[in-house]
């Protein structure tokens, strides 16, 4: 399970290396970053553009992380690749988080 981990200033932004969120990683990816963002005193961005596919475990995985996380701080997914967006719209939870397609240029890395 491989996650880059800068803080930008504003936010903590958390980059996923796997291309894949499913049953046989979920509980491991859960786990590993809730110990990350259950530390963190500001908003976290979740980049998910190596991401290609995302079932039922992986969507239930990310949930539970945004339940670890502080009301007051808000988890935004970012990069969100079609087919992981469309697991989000399916489910209608992308009414429950903030979702961008891309990541905005002040936080790309040279």
């Amino acid at each position: 399970m491989q996650f880059v981990v800068e803080d930008t200033g504003s936010h903590l932004l958390i980059t996923v290396g796997e291309t894949r969120i499913d049953a046989a990683i979920a509980t491991q990816f859960k786990d590993k970053l809730r110990a990350i963002v259950t530390k963190a005193s500001k908003p976290v961005h979740l980049d998910l553009h190596n991401v290609d596919f995302m079932d039922s475990s992986g969507l239930g995985a990310v949930i539970a992380v945004r339940k670890a996380l502080s009301e007051r701080l808000p988890l935004v997914l970012q990069a969100v690749t079609p087919n992981v967006e469309r697991v989000f719209r399916l489910t209608r939870m992308d009414s429950v988080f903030d979702i961008r397609s891309a990541i905005p240029e002040e936080v790309k890395r040279q």
